[in-house]
Order: C-alpha cells, then structure tokens, then sequence
C-alpha cells in the first residue's frame, strides 16, 4: 500500500490480551479525522488454538500487517505496545506510540504459571468489567464485557518475563495511565527514559482508559497531533 497524496500514511493498531481491535473505534475515528488509514485487526490464535499460541506468533502478525503497510505508523497497547516495540525497527515504522505497554524488560513474576487459556471471555464478569473500568461510563463498560475473549497463558507468561527487543529507531511517544493496577505509570515511565521517547501521563485514567474511558477521544486527538509532528517521512522509512 501507498500513502495517497498529502495523506499522513497508516496507523496499525495492535490490542491487548483478552481484546480485539474493536478496542481502536474511538481512536480510529479521532486518527480518521486527522487524515491517518486506520488497520485494527484481532490478533489470531496459532493453529493449534490459544494453548499452542505464543508471544512470536503474535509479532510475526504485527510484523505482517505493518509490512503490508510500507511504512507504517505503529500504536499498540499493553499487550500490543510490547508487540510494537518488538517489531517497530525491523519492519521501519515511521512513528510508534506505546499505551500502558508490558515493557521489554519484563513485569514481576507471578508465584504461579499461567493455565493455557485464560478465561477471560467465559468467566467474564460485569462487574470485573466496572471494576477494570472505573474511568469509562457504563455504555462502554457494556461494550467491552461482551467483547472480551479468552487469551493464551503462554503469551503473558512470556510477555511478563520480558523479550529482548532492538531498539526502535523511530519517534516514540509512550502514554500513561495515572491509576494503571497492570502497568504502572512509573514502569512507562521508565521505558521512555531507556528509549529516549515523549512521554505523557493521562490524569485519573485506568490501565484501557486511554482507549474506552472518557479521556479516549482526547488522548486519540492528542496522539494525531504528535504522530502528525513527529514521525518520520514515508522516504525516511522505507529506507
């Protein structure tokens, strides 16, 4: 794919464990507006299903979907931050914005291994989901909890013990959350430090809050600015 004339190219979004790209449709519209193509697609189970599916098959997705973009810019969340970061230099992103990513460099480990498929979906709950969700009003709670899905014990074990990734040579924006329970504010933080990224802290905000609480439509417009700022041109990345 090539960027239309005066367009500012692609934006990939990649979601986090238990979602899909249905978590984009707030941000896909504000980056709509700005002129960006938006692609959130689901991640996909390996063949053998979510038990058999681990962290490298999520990447090679990511790395996919933005190799078809020629030069894609790169936002993921959580999850999805950690497999952007992983993928945003191989695949030359132009830009990567990172959402309350799992960094590279591993989260705390559990006492216990995670079982082989996580049952977000069948043992959802919505009051885990208002719980998850103290920063978003009820339409989108109710949103989300039919739309959670199961996801692979595996990746998360992985993605919690960390993976060496190549630095991205990219501009890099990491976003935080002030109330962040998975993630906290301070472990983005830091991962901006290492990567030499802006950084930004949204205020009362929840670990999905900057994507489905009401300060999703601000944060998605604050990123177009800054993706339209900083990133890199399309020559600049395919090299």
């Amino acid at each position: 794919m090539r960027d239309e004339p005066g367009s500012p190219g692609r934006v990939v979004c990649v979601h986090g464990a238990g979602g899909g790209g249905w978590e984009w449709g707030i941000w896909a519209r504000g980056l709509s507006i700005a002129g960006f193509d938006v692609l959130a697609p689901d991640l996909k189970p390996a063949a053998g299903g979510l038990a058999a599916t681990h962290l490298d098959d999520y990447c090679r997705q990511v790395a996919a979907w933005s190799r078809s973009a020629r030069g894609a810019h790169l936002v993921g969340a959580s999850l999805g931050g950690l497999l952007a970061l992983a993928v945003a230099r191989a695949v030359r992103a132009r830009a990567l914005v990172l959402v309350n990513p799992m960094p590279g460099a591993g989260l705390p480990a559990r006492e216990e291994r995670s079982p082989p498929v996580i049952p977000w979906r069948s043992a959802r709950t919505l009051r885990s989901t208002q719980q998850a969700m103290p920063d978003a009003d009820d339409a989108a709670r109710l949103y989300a909890y039919r739309r959670w899905r199961d996801e692979s014990g595996a990746v998360l074990d992985e993605a919690r013990a960390g993976l060496v990734v190549d630095p991205p040579d990219c501009p890099v924006l990491v976003v935080a959350s002030e109330h962040d329970l998975d993630v906290p504010a301070e472990s983005s933080r830091a991962l901006a430090a290492t990567l030499g990224a802006d950084f930004e802290c949204i205020p009362g905000a929840s670990h999905v809050g900057p994507l489905l609480g009401r300060s999703a439509a601000r944060t998605a417009e604050r990123v177009a600015q800054w993706l339209r700022t900083h990133r890199r041109t399309g020559a600049d990345a395919r090299g």
